[in-house]
């Protein structure tokens, strides 16, 4: 029984070449996308599943009203998280990564995730130790522990315990070598603990050091919280409020409250207000986007696919009469019909398989990922789709052949029910709506990418490099730290500008990239207001083309420019309300500043979130040279290359320890809404997949449906029906398909979209032009498809339809 349905089976695929064809890769396109997402999705989701403590340990984050929620908590709160006996640990951490070289033997190892954490990190996180002991790893300030990875790009096949390596101008003994055992949101290369110095200063900061606590009854936390949020609102206040000579209620007016949050360990990839953990922030809305549009397109797959099965069941009607009569059973006919529908899943399987593993890599280039084909719970999940696939996509076609009558088949008369056509029809009206969701979704995607792309920024960041500086460690060293870094910066200026191809250089305490969006108090007429002050040497906002709308700007001219002077943007004066924002007075890090311009609002954040306001002041007004970190060089667009290749022979000398490191301003930016230009090139290319397998299903059922009325054509054709009305005739329905389905979409397509615009404080406007533009698309494709198979039934020969009247 079983070679016989294989030799009916590999007749009939010799027989449909292009059915089956269509049938597998219409299949095999729905289940790859849908495998691409479960890696993706089975990556983001492993995030701390190895760690036992995931649902211990928490992560204390805290905003203050205004502004951005900060993963730094203060030192303060320790004495009452000692005295919490639902808290078991309190881990303080140093900014998470750091990132330096390590030498050993005079071989030196750039890393760049080393992590400064207190001696009980390890019950927190707990890796596996595969030399040494948790214990004893980071116990002092001499201690280190390394990854297994970084053991043997140091140590080679050496044993590393007991070991001195050099790593941030200090010695220490390698106490321990440790492994990861899966993702984690903290995955340091290398552990120390040089906390000690850092806890016992800075007590009295709001915003200091990263807190995680181990938790005994994590249905008890919600007390803690509280707790740390009276601190702050209590204690916090009212401290400061008397070194100010305010009461602390008004203090707390203005200032404003503050608010923690208590995330745990299990939920920080996915669902964390803000990017907390050094690994950072997974995009749940991305994932979420890839993992629908994909189970939608397996959908569109499985329906393709039964309307190529019913499309193709009229040429073996006679077939089925024909084993009918010679005793085959219903349930034989629809056990054969299952059992092709495996044989096709299992070749769309396997070519799905293909087409992954060949994609694979622009995927991971796409994600930024390392994504592999391995794992039990990856092959259980092919597994239960293929089981989907065969239940849903095989027993409505093995029913509806098994169906049908006998002597009527025999007889030429392939006619079913109206509820079997109502059905076909009501899969082509769900392609049509889904074809007509991707089409207009993906030109609203494109256009506001496109309008982020070309949007005016305020700033002018093309032929802009920033290339990093590091100095050695002298520099950092005594008292004088800030004077000799700038010395050394303005040194470097003098030498930039003897090189042919550059217009200008500066520098300033700011980044394009969107990484900083910290906020500063700045106090005008005894109110207090939260804005980015940012610290800029001459000539800094001339180089960007950041225009002063109002005033002046900084210039080498009036020596107060480096002592008084400050200017602000234009939110910053609305915020602050003035009319006449020149000459007025602020305070900034208490230090009493006059307003000398006012300079256009410019976009430093990504284009999620509004320009905030910002003040700006010379280096040298609140003494922060010794935090100049980068160097921004305007490059003349001639020979830009050989340029960069000066500026990097220059480099050698400046920066001996670090290799030579820059980056575009105008990328940098970009890169603040690269989600979402994956996201336009994912539409993109969804789109297209769509379109195709919809083509595919409307090609079946236009086959199909001209094929049951061949009959009826070649009637017409013999009582002088022209062409042209034949084609209208045949055409008219699957216009109306196409109008129900579009009409079917809107709704959705609307409501989902303008949900995804709201992620941008600067976004199009939602006009009636993409949903024409897509309703005519489909009606162009569609009649495309109709008329083509239309016409080529009109030119057959009547004769071998009226023959059997």
């Amino acid at each position: 029984m079983l070679l016989n349905y294989i030799k009916i089976f590999i007749y009939h695929l010799k027989q449909n070449k292009l059915f089956s064809f269509l049938n597998v890769l219409g299949l095999a396109i729905g289940i790859a996308g849908l495998i691409f997402a479960l890696l993706y999705w089975n990556d983001e989701q492993s995030y701390n599943k190895w760690n036992p403590e995931k649902d211990n340990v928490y992560q204390v984050l805290v905003q203050l009203i205004d502004m951005p929620v900060f993963s730094d908590c203060s030192l303060f709160l320790k004495p009452i998280l000692d005295k919490d006996s639902n808290v078991e640990t309190v881990v303080y951490a140093d900014s998470w990564y750091q990132k330096d070289r390590i030498s050993y033997n005079g071989k030196k190892v750039v890393v760049d995730k080393i992590i400064n954490v207190e001696s009980n990190f390890f019950s927190l996180f707990p890796f596996e130790i595969i030399s040494g002991n948790a214990i004893s790893a980071i116990k002092d300030d001499t201690s280190i522990a390394i990854s297994d990875g970084i053991a043997k790009r140091v140590f080679g096949v050496e044993n590393p315990i007991g070991k001195q390596i050099k790593c941030l101008d200090q010695m220490f003994v390698v106490r321990a070598v440790y492994h990861i055992p899966g993702n984690s949101s903290i995955a340091p290369n290398v552990i120390i603990n040089k906390m000690k110095e850092l806890t016992t200063t800075n007590v009295t900061s709001p915003f200091v050091l990263k807190l995680l606590l181990k938790i005994k009854d994590p249905s008890k936390i919600e007390n803690t919280r509280k707790n740390m949020e009276r601190m702050y609102n209590g204690d916090f206040i009212k401290r400061i409020a008397k070194e100010a000579g305010f009461t602390p209620k008004v203090m707390a007016e203005k200032v404003g409250r503050f608010s923690v949050f208590i995330e745990p360990l299990s939920k920080a990839r996915l669902h964390s207000i803000t990017d907390g953990y050094p690994e950072g922030r997974g995009n749940y809305q991305f994932l979420l986007i890839m993992m629908s549009l994909s189970v939608l397109i397996l959908i569109l797959s499985i329906v393709n696919y039964i309307n190529l099965a019913t499309a193709n069941a009229i040429k073996r009607a006679k077939e089925v009469g024909v084993r009918k009569i010679v005793g085959a059973s219903r349930g034989n006919i629809i056990t054969q019909f299952i059992f092709e529908t495996i044989l096709i899943s299992s070749f769309s399987i396997l070519l799905a398989l293909v087409i992954v593993e060949l994609a694979l890599p622009y995927y991971n280039d796409f994600l930024g990922k390392n994504l592999m084909i391995i794992g039990g719970e990856f092959y259980m999940q092919v597994i239960l789709i293929f089981i989907i696939t065969v239940l849903v996509a095989g027993i409505f076609p093995a029913v509806y052949v098994s169906n049908f009558e006998t002597l009527k088949v025999l007889k030429g008369n392939f006619g079913r029910s109206k509820s079997g056509v109502w059905l076909r029809n009501g899969m082509l009206v769900f392609q049509f709506s889904i074809a007509s969701f991707f089409i207009i979704g993906s030109y609203i995607v494109y256009q506001q990418v496109k309008y982020l792309s070309n949007k005016d920024l305020g700033f002018k960041g093309d032929q802009v490099i920033a290339i990093s500086l590091n100095l050695p460690p002298s520099y950092y060293e005594g008292e004088d730290i800030g004077k000799n870094i700038f010395n050394r910066y303005t040194t470097i200026k003098q030498e930039l500008a003897k090189i042919k191809g550059i217009e200008q250089s500066s520098t300033g305490l700011v980044s394009f990239d969107g990484s900083d969006d910290s906020l500063g108090g700045v106090l005008y007429k005894e109110e207090l207001f939260k804005e980015r002050t940012i610290a800029v040497d001459y000539g800094m906002l001339e180089m960007m083309k950041i225009k002063v709308i109002k005033g002046r700007g900084l210039d080498q001219k009036y020596a107060s420019d480096t002592i008084t002077s400050v200017l602000i943007n234009e939110t910053a004066q609305k915020l602050m309300s003035m009319k006449e924002p020149i000459g007025q007075e602020i305070i900034v890090k208490e230090r009493k500043l006059k307003i000398i311009g006012v300079i256009k609002d410019f976009n430093l954040l990504s284009p999620e979130v509004e320009v905030p306001p910002m003040c700006f002041y010379h280096l040298k007004t609140v003494d922060i040279t010794q935090n100049i970190d980068k160097i921004y060089v305007k490059l003349k667009s001639d020979n830009i290359e050989n340029t960069i290749a000066d500026i990097e022979k220059l480099w050698a000398t400046v920066d001996t320890e670090y290799p030579f490191k820059y980056d575009f301003v105008d990328k940098q930016y970009a890169r603040t809404y690269e989600s979402y230009v994956k996201q336009k090139n994912l539409f993109s290319l969804l789109n297209v997949v769509v379109i195709g397998i919809a083509l595919f299903g409307l090609f079946a059922l236009a086959s199909y449906s001209i094929q049951r009325r061949m009959k009826e054509i070649a009637i017409r054709k013999t009582l002088g029906a022209e062409t042209n009305t034949l084609l209208k005739e045949l055409s008219k329905q699957y216009i109306l398909y196409c109008i129900i389905g579009f009409l079917i979409a809107l709704f959705p397509v609307y409501y989902l979209l303008n949900k995804w615009l709201e992620n941008f404080a600067f976004r199009i406007d939602m006009t009636v032009f993409p949903f024409i533009f897509g309703f005519l698309i489909l009606l162009v494709l569609t009649l495309i498809i109709v008329l083509s198979k239309a016409y080529q039934a009109t030119k057959t020969d009547v004769l071998k339809y009226l023959k059997y009247e």
